[in-house]
């Protein structure tokens, strides 16, 4: 599978000569808080397979259809202890800790491996950039927010090897079948 994102470049010196050479895009750093109060970082994905979406509790469109879909492939897999969901609200002022809390209810999921997660609107969507999905404030978009429905599949390595459409069944299909081969042969 293919690593997605930009590549950077970084200077680095071989046989005594300074040489260009470029890496792959890796997710960065981060701190949220989940729907129990915890600090989530970039250490809880560590060692694991993960997928990312951005949503918000209250969303009039794509999101319930996501969350659904996401929940097929969250059945699949949650009984590995090298897969999580990190699902970040873009609506930091009503999707409190609480209300993730009611949401992670009503879906029936648990903490241990799925996070909704909030966090600052700046570190939120700084986020959403790293993970090439859009989230942003929008006061013509259903609901206050454009954002789109994409789910990230990222590596052990915090690598996004494949985006796919939350909103379409067979793309989940297909997102189950990737989740497969990297579980097999990473």
């Amino acid at each position: 599978m293919p690593v997605i994102g930009f590549k950077q470049l970084i200077e680095k010196e071989v046989n005594g000569k300074k040489v260009i050479d470029s890496i792959d895009h890796v997710i960065p750093p981060f701190i949220f808080i989940n729907q129990d109060s915890n600090m989530i970082t970039e250490k809880v994905v560590e060692d694991k397979i993960y997928l990312v979406d951005f949503f918000f509790t209250s969303c009039p469109t794509i999101c319930p259809k996501v969350k659904k879909n996401m929940k097929k492939v969250y059945n699949e897999f949650k009984h590995r202890e090298d897969f999580l969901i990190l699902s970040h609200s873009i609506d930091v002022k009503y999707d409190t800790v609480g209300r993730l809390a009611w949401y992670a209810g009503k879906f029936n999921i648990s903490s241990k491996n799925w996070h909704l997660l909030t966090g600052t609107k700046e570190d939120i969507y700084k986020m959403s950039y790293q993970y090439y999905i859009t989230a942003i404030e929008s006061k013509d978009a259903p609901g206050g927010f454009d954002h789109s429905g994409y789910i990230a599949l990222v590596d052990r390595n915090r690598k996004i090897r494949g985006m796919y459409d939350g909103t379409e069944p067979e793309k989940i299909n297909n997102l189950i079948r990737d989740l497969k081969l990297l579980f097999k042969y990473e």
